[in-house]
Protein backbone atom coordinates (compact mmCIF):
# COMPACT_ATOMS: atom_id res chain seq x y z
CA UNK A 1 0.00 0.00 0.00
CA UNK A 2 1.29 3.28 -0.77
CA UNK A 3 0.30 6.88 0.01
CA UNK A 4 -1.63 8.45 -2.99
CA UNK A 5 -2.60 11.84 -2.08
CA UNK A 6 -2.44 14.37 1.74
CA UNK A 7 -5.55 16.28 1.67
CA UNK A 8 -6.35 19.71 3.99
CA UNK A 9 -10.27 20.40 4.06
CA UNK A 10 -11.38 23.15 5.13
CA UNK A 11 -15.47 22.49 6.27
CA UNK A 12 -17.74 25.24 7.05
CA UNK A 13 -20.92 24.53 8.81
CA UNK A 14 -23.84 26.52 11.17
CA UNK A 15 -22.81 25.98 15.21
CA UNK A 16 -26.43 26.23 16.38
CA UNK A 17 -25.45 27.90 19.56
CA UNK A 18 -26.77 31.89 19.95
CA UNK A 19 -25.38 34.39 22.93
CA UNK A 20 -21.97 34.58 23.63
CA UNK A 21 -19.99 31.40 23.87
CA UNK A 22 -17.12 32.09 25.75
CA UNK A 23 -17.90 33.37 29.43
CA UNK A 24 -14.45 33.74 30.60
CA UNK A 25 -10.79 33.04 29.20
CA UNK A 26 -7.71 31.47 30.15
CA UNK A 27 -4.97 33.52 32.51
CA UNK A 28 -2.09 33.89 30.26
CA UNK A 29 1.78 34.04 30.30
CA UNK A 30 0.91 37.44 28.14
CA UNK A 31 -1.36 39.09 31.17
CA UNK A 32 1.77 40.51 33.13
CA UNK A 33 1.15 43.06 30.78
CA UNK A 34 -1.80 45.63 31.50
CA UNK A 35 -3.04 45.49 28.03
CA UNK A 36 -3.13 42.05 27.73
CA UNK A 37 -4.33 41.31 30.81
CA UNK A 38 -7.30 43.93 30.14
CA UNK A 39 -8.51 41.65 27.10
CA UNK A 40 -11.25 39.60 28.05
CA UNK A 41 -11.09 37.84 24.03
CA UNK A 42 -10.69 34.12 23.83
CA UNK A 43 -8.13 33.14 21.43
CA UNK A 44 -10.38 31.31 19.38
CA UNK A 45 -13.65 32.27 18.06
CA UNK A 46 -16.44 31.00 15.98
CA UNK A 47 -17.69 33.24 13.61
CA UNK A 48 -20.66 35.11 14.24
CA UNK A 49 -22.56 37.51 12.22
CA UNK A 50 -24.98 39.39 14.02
CA UNK A 51 -27.30 37.84 17.12
CA UNK A 52 -27.59 34.48 15.23
CA UNK A 53 -25.64 30.62 14.76
CA UNK A 54 -22.70 30.67 14.50
CA UNK A 55 -20.44 29.73 11.64
CA UNK A 56 -17.25 27.17 12.32
CA UNK A 57 -14.61 26.85 9.95
CA UNK A 58 -12.44 24.08 10.80
CA UNK A 59 -9.44 22.32 8.89
CA UNK A 60 -9.06 18.14 9.15
CA UNK A 61 -6.30 16.09 7.70
CA UNK A 62 -6.89 13.11 5.41
CA UNK A 63 -4.27 10.66 3.67
CA UNK A 64 -5.70 8.65 1.07
CA UNK A 65 -3.74 5.54 0.00
CA UNK A 66 -4.02 3.35 -3.27
CA UNK A 67 -6.10 0.53 -1.38
CA UNK A 68 -8.76 3.01 -0.75
CA UNK A 69 -8.30 3.78 3.02
CA UNK A 70 -8.36 7.33 4.11
CA UNK A 71 -6.76 8.42 7.56
CA UNK A 72 -8.44 11.47 8.99
CA UNK A 73 -6.92 13.60 11.58
CA UNK A 74 -7.93 17.14 13.33
CA UNK A 75 -9.10 19.94 13.38
CA UNK A 76 -6.10 21.71 12.99
CA UNK A 77 -4.78 25.28 13.21
CA UNK A 78 -3.94 26.94 9.97
CA UNK A 79 -0.67 27.04 11.35
CA UNK A 80 -0.16 23.53 11.53
CA UNK A 81 -1.85 22.79 8.30
CA UNK A 82 0.33 25.28 5.95
CA UNK A 83 3.37 22.97 7.56
CA UNK A 84 2.12 20.27 6.56
CA UNK A 85 0.77 21.37 3.25
CA UNK A 86 4.09 23.01 2.39
CA UNK A 87 6.88 20.76 4.54
CA UNK A 88 5.97 17.80 5.12
CA UNK A 89 3.64 16.93 2.45
CA UNK A 90 6.08 15.96 -0.56
CA UNK A 91 7.70 13.77 1.70
CA UNK A 92 4.95 11.09 2.37
CA UNK A 93 3.61 11.02 -1.37
CA UNK A 94 4.37 7.00 -1.98
CA UNK A 95 5.12 6.15 1.29
CA UNK A 96 3.81 3.07 2.93
CA UNK A 97 0.96 4.53 5.67
CA UNK A 98 1.96 1.46 7.68
CA UNK A 99 5.18 2.09 8.59
CA UNK A 100 4.15 4.50 10.98
CA UNK A 101 6.99 4.21 12.76
CA UNK A 102 9.47 4.91 10.05
CA UNK A 103 7.85 7.79 8.64
CA UNK A 104 7.51 9.60 12.13
CA UNK A 105 11.65 9.04 12.44
CA UNK A 106 11.83 10.29 8.52
CA UNK A 107 10.08 13.45 9.55
CA UNK A 108 11.69 14.27 12.84
CA UNK A 109 15.02 13.86 11.42
CA UNK A 110 14.65 15.55 8.59
CA UNK A 111 12.86 18.77 10.80
CA UNK A 112 16.12 19.29 12.72
CA UNK A 113 14.79 22.39 13.98
CA UNK A 114 10.93 21.61 14.58
CA UNK A 115 11.60 18.91 17.05
CA UNK A 116 9.26 21.16 19.35
CA UNK A 117 5.77 23.54 18.56
CA UNK A 118 4.05 24.04 15.84
CA UNK A 119 6.21 21.68 12.76
CA UNK A 120 6.09 18.75 15.88
CA UNK A 121 1.84 19.68 16.34
CA UNK A 122 1.96 18.63 12.28
CA UNK A 123 4.34 15.37 12.67
CA UNK A 124 1.65 14.71 15.35
CA UNK A 125 -1.67 15.41 13.10
CA UNK A 126 0.14 12.72 10.72
CA UNK A 127 1.04 10.29 13.26
CA UNK A 128 -2.75 10.27 13.95
CA UNK A 129 -4.19 10.22 10.65
CA UNK A 130 -1.86 7.15 9.92
CA UNK A 131 -3.06 5.17 12.78
CA UNK A 132 -6.79 5.64 11.75
CA UNK A 133 -5.81 4.46 8.50
CA UNK A 134 -4.06 1.26 9.79
CA UNK A 135 -7.40 0.73 12.37
CA UNK A 136 -9.29 1.31 8.71
CA UNK A 137 -7.49 -0.92 6.95
CA UNK A 138 -7.18 -3.37 9.47
CA UNK A 139 -10.77 -3.44 10.40
CA UNK A 140 -9.99 -2.40 14.34
CA UNK A 141 -9.92 0.33 16.39
CA UNK A 142 -6.87 1.84 17.12
CA UNK A 143 -6.59 0.41 20.98
CA UNK A 144 -7.00 -3.46 19.90
CA UNK A 145 -3.76 -2.50 17.85
CA UNK A 146 -1.99 -1.40 20.78
CA UNK A 147 -2.65 -4.32 22.57
CA UNK A 148 -5.79 -3.52 24.09
CA UNK A 149 -8.79 -3.08 25.42
CA UNK A 150 -7.42 -3.15 28.80
CA UNK A 151 -10.17 -1.06 29.40
CA UNK A 152 -14.10 0.01 27.91
CA UNK A 153 -15.15 2.35 29.84
CA UNK A 154 -13.23 5.02 30.91
CA UNK A 155 -13.39 8.09 33.72
CA UNK A 156 -13.66 11.27 32.51
CA UNK A 157 -13.09 14.67 34.35
CA UNK A 158 -14.58 17.95 33.56
CA UNK A 159 -12.50 20.71 32.20
CA UNK A 160 -14.38 24.13 32.89
CA UNK A 161 -12.17 26.63 30.96
CA UNK A 162 -14.75 29.47 29.54
CA UNK A 163 -17.00 29.19 32.04
CA UNK A 164 -17.93 32.18 34.64
CA UNK A 165 -16.06 32.52 37.39
CA UNK A 166 -18.72 34.45 39.43
CA UNK A 167 -19.18 32.64 42.39
CA UNK A 168 -22.85 31.66 42.04
CA UNK A 169 -22.62 31.16 38.28
CA UNK A 170 -19.33 28.63 38.98
CA UNK A 171 -20.79 26.68 42.26
CA UNK A 172 -24.27 26.11 40.02
CA UNK A 173 -22.22 24.59 37.48
CA UNK A 174 -19.93 22.79 39.61
CA UNK A 175 -22.94 21.15 41.27
CA UNK A 176 -24.78 20.14 37.58
CA UNK A 177 -21.71 18.29 36.98
CA UNK A 178 -21.35 16.31 40.31
CA UNK A 179 -24.93 15.50 39.37
CA UNK A 180 -24.34 14.42 35.80
CA UNK A 181 -22.00 11.90 37.17
CA UNK A 182 -18.61 13.75 37.34
CA UNK A 183 -16.19 12.51 40.18
CA UNK A 184 -13.46 15.48 39.12
CA UNK A 185 -13.47 18.91 37.71
CA UNK A 186 -10.74 21.45 37.25
CA UNK A 187 -11.22 25.66 36.63
CA UNK A 188 -9.25 27.71 35.23
CA UNK A 189 -9.30 31.41 37.48
CA UNK A 190 -8.13 34.42 36.02
CA UNK A 191 -8.91 37.93 37.22
CA UNK A 192 -8.24 40.85 35.85
CA UNK A 193 -6.55 42.44 39.04
CA UNK A 194 -3.00 43.48 38.98
CA UNK A 195 -2.33 43.48 42.46
CA UNK A 196 -0.77 39.75 43.49
CA UNK A 197 -3.02 39.71 46.96
CA UNK A 198 -6.18 40.30 45.62
CA UNK A 199 -5.86 37.45 42.71
CA UNK A 200 -4.66 35.19 45.71
CA UNK A 201 -7.99 36.16 47.40
CA UNK A 202 -9.98 35.59 44.54
CA UNK A 203 -8.41 32.62 43.97
CA UNK A 204 -9.05 30.76 47.27
CA UNK A 205 -12.77 32.47 47.66
CA UNK A 206 -13.02 30.33 44.07
CA UNK A 207 -11.94 27.15 45.37
CA UNK A 208 -13.52 27.75 49.10
CA UNK A 209 -16.57 27.85 47.32
CA UNK A 210 -16.56 25.32 45.12
CA UNK A 211 -15.37 22.95 47.78
CA UNK A 212 -18.47 24.01 49.63
CA UNK A 213 -20.70 23.18 46.57
CA UNK A 214 -19.70 19.59 45.39
CA UNK A 215 -18.49 18.42 49.26
CA UNK A 216 -15.14 16.13 49.77
CA UNK A 217 -15.77 13.47 47.55
CA UNK A 218 -15.17 15.16 44.59
CA UNK A 219 -11.62 16.34 43.19
CA UNK A 220 -10.96 19.79 42.25
CA UNK A 221 -7.69 20.70 40.30
CA UNK A 222 -6.53 23.99 39.34
CA UNK A 223 -5.08 25.16 36.29
CA UNK A 224 -2.78 28.23 36.34
CA UNK A 225 -2.20 28.29 32.59
CA UNK A 226 1.99 28.91 33.16
CA UNK A 227 0.68 32.46 34.44
CA UNK A 228 1.72 32.35 38.09
CA UNK A 229 5.45 33.32 39.23
CA UNK A 230 7.51 32.23 42.48
CA UNK A 231 5.82 34.27 44.95
CA UNK A 232 2.20 34.11 43.97
CA UNK A 233 2.89 29.96 43.26
CA UNK A 234 4.28 29.69 46.89
CA UNK A 235 1.34 31.93 48.63
CA UNK A 236 -1.31 29.93 47.07
CA UNK A 237 -0.07 26.65 47.62
CA UNK A 238 0.26 27.41 51.32
CA UNK A 239 -3.74 29.42 51.43
CA UNK A 240 -4.79 26.40 48.91
CA UNK A 241 -4.08 23.43 51.11
CA UNK A 242 -6.86 23.15 53.49
CA UNK A 243 -9.49 22.70 50.65
CA UNK A 244 -7.36 19.42 49.39
CA UNK A 245 -7.05 20.10 45.66
CA UNK A 246 -6.27 17.45 43.59
CA UNK A 247 -3.30 19.14 41.53
CA UNK A 248 -1.92 22.56 40.55
CA UNK A 249 -1.60 22.33 36.66
CA UNK A 250 1.43 24.79 34.61
CA UNK A 251 1.65 27.41 37.44
CA UNK A 252 5.05 28.27 35.99
CA UNK A 253 6.58 28.66 31.66
CA UNK A 254 7.40 25.34 30.77
CA UNK A 255 11.03 26.59 30.01
CA UNK A 256 11.00 27.02 33.97
CA UNK A 257 11.92 22.74 34.91
CA UNK A 258 13.64 24.14 38.17
CA UNK A 259 10.95 25.98 39.50
CA UNK A 260 8.77 23.14 38.83
CA UNK A 261 10.80 20.89 40.70
CA UNK A 262 11.86 23.56 43.88
CA UNK A 263 7.83 23.84 44.23
CA UNK A 264 6.93 20.56 44.21
CA UNK A 265 9.50 19.70 46.31
CA UNK A 266 7.65 22.06 48.94
CA UNK A 267 4.24 21.54 47.78
CA UNK A 268 1.41 19.54 49.77
CA UNK A 269 -0.39 19.82 46.07
CA UNK A 270 0.08 17.86 43.59
CA UNK A 271 2.00 19.52 40.71
CA UNK A 272 0.90 18.88 37.02
CA UNK A 273 2.18 19.80 33.77
CA UNK A 274 3.76 18.57 30.33
CA UNK A 275 0.77 20.01 27.84
CA UNK A 276 3.52 22.08 26.49
CA UNK A 277 6.19 19.78 26.32
CA UNK A 278 6.81 17.47 23.44
CA UNK A 279 8.43 13.96 22.97
CA UNK A 280 10.08 11.82 24.91
CA UNK A 281 13.18 13.91 25.18
CA UNK A 282 11.45 16.88 26.25
CA UNK A 283 9.37 14.77 28.78
CA UNK A 284 12.81 12.53 30.08
CA UNK A 285 14.53 15.87 32.01
CA UNK A 286 10.88 16.32 33.64
CA UNK A 287 11.11 12.47 35.19
CA UNK A 288 14.32 12.76 36.10
CA UNK A 289 14.15 15.87 37.56
CA UNK A 290 11.12 14.56 40.16
CA UNK A 291 9.79 18.09 38.60
CA UNK A 292 5.71 16.65 38.10
CA UNK A 293 3.35 14.95 39.91
CA UNK A 294 1.02 14.22 36.78
CA UNK A 295 2.39 13.91 33.15
CA UNK A 296 0.39 15.53 30.66
CA UNK A 297 1.17 15.48 26.80
CA UNK A 298 -1.46 16.37 24.40
CA UNK A 299 -1.61 13.26 21.76
CA UNK A 300 -2.06 16.22 18.77
CA UNK A 301 0.98 17.98 20.38
CA UNK A 302 3.49 16.12 22.00
CA UNK A 303 3.95 13.63 18.49
CA UNK A 304 1.36 12.13 18.00
CA UNK A 305 -0.34 8.51 19.12
CA UNK A 306 3.40 6.67 18.18
CA UNK A 307 5.11 8.98 20.64
CA UNK A 308 2.78 9.08 23.58
CA UNK A 309 2.94 5.74 23.71
CA UNK A 310 6.28 6.29 24.29
CA UNK A 311 5.89 8.87 26.71
CA UNK A 312 3.80 6.83 28.86
CA UNK A 313 6.00 4.20 29.23
CA UNK A 314 8.52 6.35 30.78
CA UNK A 315 6.29 7.98 32.97
CA UNK A 316 4.95 4.34 34.11
CA UNK A 317 9.44 3.10 35.22
CA UNK A 318 8.93 6.67 37.30
CA UNK A 319 5.40 5.88 39.11
CA UNK A 320 4.11 8.89 37.94
CA UNK A 321 0.21 8.86 36.35
CA UNK A 322 -0.07 10.12 32.69
CA UNK A 323 -3.74 12.42 31.67
CA UNK A 324 -3.03 13.37 28.47
CA UNK A 325 -4.55 17.48 27.80
CA UNK A 326 -7.76 16.97 26.36
CA UNK A 327 -7.27 18.30 23.01
CA UNK A 328 -8.00 15.43 20.95
CA UNK A 329 -10.68 13.05 22.89
CA UNK A 330 -11.04 10.26 20.44
CA UNK A 331 -7.05 10.20 20.19
CA UNK A 332 -7.02 10.10 24.04
CA UNK A 333 -9.47 7.18 24.32
CA UNK A 334 -7.32 5.09 21.86
CA UNK A 335 -4.75 5.11 23.58
CA UNK A 336 -6.54 4.73 27.45
CA UNK A 337 -8.13 2.14 26.25
CA UNK A 338 -4.91 0.27 26.10
CA UNK A 339 -3.08 1.20 29.58
CA UNK A 340 -4.19 0.07 32.81
CA UNK A 341 -5.73 2.45 35.24
CA UNK A 342 -2.91 3.53 37.82
CA UNK A 343 -0.57 4.46 34.43
CA UNK A 344 -3.61 6.21 32.84
CA UNK A 345 -6.25 6.74 35.34
CA UNK A 346 -8.33 9.74 33.78
CA UNK A 347 -9.31 11.31 30.38
CA UNK A 348 -9.81 15.17 29.90
CA UNK A 349 -12.96 16.34 28.44
CA UNK A 350 -13.18 20.26 28.09
CA UNK A 351 -16.60 20.77 27.88
CA UNK A 352 -16.77 23.94 26.25
CA UNK A 353 -14.06 22.91 23.76
CA UNK A 354 -15.66 19.69 22.70
CA UNK A 355 -18.61 21.41 21.47
CA UNK A 356 -16.42 23.00 18.93
CA UNK A 357 -13.59 20.22 18.31
CA UNK A 358 -16.12 17.52 17.75
CA UNK A 359 -19.03 19.56 16.04
CA UNK A 360 -18.20 17.98 12.67
CA UNK A 361 -18.10 14.27 13.79
CA UNK A 362 -20.94 11.84 13.04
CA UNK A 363 -20.83 10.55 16.23
CA UNK A 364 -18.73 12.48 18.83
CA UNK A 365 -16.79 10.47 21.73
CA UNK A 366 -18.74 12.01 24.64
CA UNK A 367 -19.09 11.01 28.61
CA UNK A 368 -22.13 9.86 29.84
CA UNK A 369 -22.40 10.01 33.67
CA UNK A 370 -18.52 10.60 33.74
CA UNK A 371 -17.91 7.99 31.85
CA UNK A 372 -16.86 7.38 28.18
CA UNK A 373 -17.37 4.22 26.51
CA UNK A 374 -14.86 3.07 24.16
CA UNK A 375 -15.73 2.91 20.46
CA UNK A 376 -15.29 0.20 18.58
CA UNK A 377 -15.40 1.19 15.28
CA UNK A 378 -12.72 0.78 13.33
CA UNK A 379 -9.83 3.40 13.18
CA UNK A 380 -9.89 6.16 15.98
CA UNK A 381 -13.78 6.34 16.33
CA UNK A 382 -14.21 9.67 14.26
CA UNK A 383 -15.95 10.04 11.44
CA UNK A 384 -16.62 13.39 9.20
CA UNK A 385 -20.76 14.17 8.70
CA UNK A 386 -21.36 15.72 5.43
CA UNK A 387 -25.11 16.67 7.28
CA UNK A 388 -22.65 19.30 8.98
CA UNK A 389 -20.82 20.36 6.26
CA UNK A 390 -22.54 23.27 4.52
CA UNK A 391 -19.16 24.17 2.41
CA UNK A 392 -15.82 23.11 1.68
CA UNK A 393 -12.66 23.66 -0.18
CA UNK A 394 -8.89 21.93 0.01
CA UNK A 395 -6.29 23.94 0.81
CA UNK A 396 -3.16 23.97 -1.36
CA UNK A 397 -0.30 26.39 -1.02
CA UNK A 398 2.58 26.26 -3.16
CA UNK A 399 5.42 23.39 -2.53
Amino acid sequence: MRITAVRLREVTGTFPYTGPFWEERLSRPLDIYPEHRADPREWWLPEQEGPGPYRLRQIFLEIESDEGVTGLAGPLTRDVARVIGIQLRPRLRGADPLAIERIWDELYRWQVHGRKGVVMMAISAIDCALWDLRGRWNGDPVHRLLGGPVRTELPVYASTLGYSLELERATALARQLVAQGFRAQKWFPRWPSSDPRTRLRQTVALFAALRAAVGDDVELMLDAWMSWDWPFAVAAIQELAPLRLRWIEEPFLTDQLEAYAALRARSSIPIAGGEHEYTRWGFLPWLMRGALDVLQPDIYWAGGLSETIKIAALASTYGIPLIPHGHSVPATVQLLAALPEPVAPWVEYLLKWNELLQFFFREPVQPVNGIIRVPTQPGMGAELDPAKIEEERELDWEE
